[in-house]
């Protein structure tokens, strides 16, 4: 006996559970069958499920679960991200609580922190998925910092520095003064803020007056290397050449001139601070002016800036605002809008340095990832991306790949005395590099040092489809050459060059191939102001209460009712509420088979056709859920599904074969619906995965250890599209009857009689029985000429009259069918326009454009019928 209601909860731990107990998601090569592949873009070890993942993982479950019920060799292979910067400073802060100070600490002793803290909380996020049902091979999990794929980091480094492709270097870099590292420029955020334009006067040494600079940053006025102005510009012709005086510290510094200044932003005078802009370092190169650094690591003021000195750089700029304010150097201050650089991991405004780090040069292993894209070799869904991957990758820069932390791989390059480098995998490989080639015998390893510092994560993570499969330290092992490349890629368009172009970049470098085949790019969830699911606006659901409520199923297809590729959503709990209504409607229609008495005998012929039909509807749903997914219309599939069940099976098919109050089915029917609905079942299971497995456990019986995991996902039979006609024709008679009830406020038990003007009388025939049945007729007779004083309708070119004792005037009735014609005749119009566009018969598929060529036709005839009314009416 089946319960009465579902209960989401109870059937998704027990499902589960037997999911894990018989290793329905484990995979290994086997060369008899298709491998397909995903692997999980891995999470930062510090995070939890937030709607985001919810999403991601919702689509990579689907592909993987349809992939799996395919025959296909399915393996989805989970893990986590070591997530460098984030996750120390969590150990930083979990350290500060228990009173130890990182700078009090070795490195051996922080990392045996950090470890314990991953080991602690890091898993959190997986044991999270588990809840949405996610079907990893959770006996694949790997993480970046394990051994292996830690040594497969070190060995890249090596390789590529080897190649000339890694080299050491001063440069500016985006500097975070609060993780006290380098980023590179994929991880700076850039923020509209609201901040302060100061003019300052700059007086000549010649005692003749001053220039006028606008800067919002006074602070680092102390580091100033020079004024420039545009050399055009008339204003300043005679200042080139002059010197001027730094306000409050009297340094002397020239006056030059360069095409860089734009003459009309501020007052066309530009402050040159080598140390602490870009631009200013460019120039500073090109005028060879001095580079003078007044910011410590922390971002305070060090003893170069002679001011505020220990000093943080914003308490310093309104003390210097201050003083320059008693001093009469600042001439007036305005409200400004600028853009500053934050920290994606801290949120610290960004600084731009001259540090001494790491390079990766890119514009080589750009380009056959530009190009492989470009050429559709590797596809990006929605196609709108290439655009942004391409401008990307045309201006693709310099990686800086080291990191100022000790959470991470530590980079692979060991110091003499004397300042050489020798980059090799470990310290003894380093010391037998250090003998061989500089004949250096007497070294041994304690006169090595190796670079404190760490990697990138993202120079971890670029390698993820490789090495999760061993494949950097082993190329040839047995899993790379079965699962690589992965097939297809889940992941959002925010991290398409961090983490998509790189991936994409060591797919050709170490195995001269792509990683995967098809990148789908989600959208953002937003909420329903549109606005980005953030903590910090507290907008955001809790994932594992929304599961709470409304069931895994619920939500996953709440989730992907409005989930286009590349398009954002925007969530609303009615989302989920539609998922678990669904969810409810799927059980209630199965407890309504289940619980008929069964009689034995044969099926009735109105039932035998009902099923035909259905079959055919089903069919062509299977066709066009293949077609979806082959575009990566992930939403659009589940929305045919969606329509299939509730509309045609449920509010349909179940009314046609469903036997009168407290009457028995007959076996043979009840067999054929039991049927469908193992079908239904396995259509919708990579979409929700319990409801699914629970009801088609027992729709049949099933030996120990089976599930729908493995079933076969189901395959398109014929599609009688004349049947699907005729009961088109049918449902819309009924939909008319009902709404001719509902319009006389007419009891649904009353039956009503159906006159039926039609050239083809037979076609009516086998479908009188379902049409008395869903439209509570107590006859249908076939008439020559139309009947007085009726309700009329028109369907196709057929004209039907219920005659009713309390009909309405004959002038309400021509009024609602000229309505009705006025509506139907620019119907006819759309659609011809439509139709003679040349570019939309070309391009549009052949079915699209023989549908449009249908709706023509039928809104041609039902023209027709309605003139012919309309005269007869007078």
């Amino acid at each position: 006996m089946i319960d009465k209601n579902y209960a989401p909860q109870e059937i998704e731990q027990k499902w589960y559970a037997y999911w894990l107990e018989n290793k329905l998601f484990a995979s290994k090569p086997n060369p008899n069958k298709e491998a397909y592949t995903i692997v999980i873009p891995p999470p930062n070890v510090t995070g939890v499920l937030h709607m985001g993942h919810m999403l991601n993982n919702t689509i990579q479950d689907v592909l993987i679960r349809k992939a799996r019920m395919e025959g296909k060799e399915a393996c989805w292979v989970p893990g986590t991200d070591h997530a460098s910067i984030a996750t120390e400073a969590k150990v930083v802060a979990m350290l500060k609580e228990k009173g130890i100070s990182k700078a009090d600490i070795t490195r051996e002793e922080f990392l045996k922190y950090a470890f314990e803290w991953k080991d602690k909380y890091g898993g959190i996020i997986l044991d999270q998925l588990k809840k949405l049902g996610a079907s990893c091979d959770w006996d694949r999990t790997r993480f970046t910092m394990e051994p292996s794929l830690y040594q497969a980091v070190i060995d890249t480094f090596v390789r590529l520095y080897n190649k000339g492709l890694i080299y050491r270097g001063v440069r500016m870099v985006n500097w975070d003064p609060q993780g006290k590292t380098a980023l590179s420029d994929e991880e700076v955020i850039y923020k509209d803020v609201q901040a302060k334009l100061h003019y300052i006067n700059y007086p000549l040494i010649d005692g003749s007056g001053f220039v006028t600079i606008a800067t919002t940053r006074p602070e680092t006025i102390m580091a100033d290397a020079a004024i420039c102005v545009n050399p055009k510009d008339e204003r300043y012709l005679h200042l080139q050449g002059k010197k001027v005086h730094i306000p409050l510290i009297d340094r002397e510094i020239p006056i030059i001139a360069d095409e860089y200044v734009t003459a009309e932003f501020g007052t066309g005078c530009l402050k040159v601070t080598p140390a602490h802009d870009l631009n200013d370092y460019e120039l500073g190169l090109k005028h060879k002016l001095p580079v003078i650094d007044l910011l410590n690591d922390d971002g305070t003021l060090n003893e170069k800036a002679v001011l505020f000195v220990g000093v943080d750089r914003f308490e310093a700029r309104k003390r210097i605002v201050k003083q320059l304010t008693e001093e009469g150097y600042l001439a007036k201050t305005e409200e400004y809008k600028s853009t500053v650089g934050t920290s994606e991991r801290t949120g610290a405004v960004i600084e731009p340095k001259l540090s001494l780090q790491w390079f990766m040069k890119m514009e080589e292993m750009a380009k056959p990832a530009l190009d492989n894209v470009m050429n559709d070799t590797i596809q990006l869904h929605p196609a709108k991306f290439k655009n942004t991957y391409r401008s990307w990758m045309e201006n693709v820069r310099d990686w800086c790949i080291s990191r100022q932390l000790w959470w991470g791989q530590q980079i692979p390059a060991f110091y003499l005395e004397d300042g050489t480098v020798i980059v090799a995998k470990d310290k003894k490989e380093a010391l037998r590099i250090a003998r061989d080639t500089y004949q250096l015998y007497a070294l041994v390893e304690d006169d090595l040092t190796q670079d404190p510092d760490v990697l990138d994560t993202w120079f971890s993570s670029w390698l993820w489809p490789i090495s999760v499969f061993d494949g950097i330290e082993n190329p040839d092992n047995e899993e790379i050459n079965y699962y690589y490349p992965t097939n297809d890629l889940v992941t959002g368009p925010d991290i398409l060059f961090f983490w998509v172009a790189r991936m994409i970049m060591a797919g050709y470098e170490w195995r001269d191939e792509l990683p995967f085949k098809n990148v789908y790019l989600t959208g953002i969830v937003r909420d329903k102001q549109g606005r980005k699911m953030s903590k910090s606006l507290g907008n955001s659901p809790d994932p594992l209460e929304l599961i709470e409520r409304f069931g895994a199923d619920g939500v996953r297809s709440g989730l992907l009712f409005s989930a286009p590729a590349g398009n954002d959503l925007l969530f609303d709990d009615k989302l989920c509420e539609q998922g678990r209504n669904f969810s409810n409607k799927i059980w209630n229609a199965f407890r309504l088979l289940r619980g008929l008495e069964v009689v034995p005998g044969a099926s009735l012929p109105e039932h035998v056709l009902a099923t035909a039909w259905f079959e055919s509807k089903l069919n062509q749903t299977i066709i066009d859920v293949q077609d979806h997914f082959s575009k990566f219309r992930i939403s659009d599939a589940l929305l045919s599904i969606y329509e299939l069940v509730w509309d045609d099976f449920c509010g349909k098919y179940l009314e046609i074969i469903k036997p009168a109050y407290q009457s028995p089915i007959q076996a043979d029917t009840l067999q054929a619906a039991l049927g469908l609905f193992d079908s239904l079942m396995r259509l919708m299971h990579p979409y929700m995965p319990f409801i699914t497995e629970e009801i088609w456990q027992v729709i049949d019986e099933r030996k120990a250890g089976e599930s729908i995991c493995k079933a076969e996902f189901p395959l398109a039979g014929p599609v009688n599209a004349a049947l699907i006609a005729q009961f088109d024709v049918v449902f819309e008679v009924v939909t008319k009857v009902r709404e001719i009830r509902n319009s006389k406020q007419l009891s649904p038990k009353l039956a009503l009689a159906l006159h039926i003007k039609a050239e083809n009388k037979a076609a009516y025939a086998p479908l009188e029985a379902i049409m008395i049945k869903l439209a509570n007729l107590e006859s249908i007779t076939f008439v020559a000429d139309a009947v007085a004083d009726a309700q009329t309708f028109v369907v196709k070119a057929d004209q039907f009259f219920v005659p009713l004792a309390n009909d309405e005037d004959p002038a309400v009735v021509k009024a609602e069918s000229e309505k009705e014609l006025v509506y139907l005749l620019g119907f006819k119009k759309s659609v011809e326009a439509k139709l003679a566009n040349e570019k939309f018969v070309a391009n549009a598929k052949a079915d699209l454009v023989e549908r449009e060529r249908q709706k023509l036709a039928d809104a041609e005839t039902k023209i027709q019928s309605l003139q012919e009314l309309l005269a007869r009416l007078g």
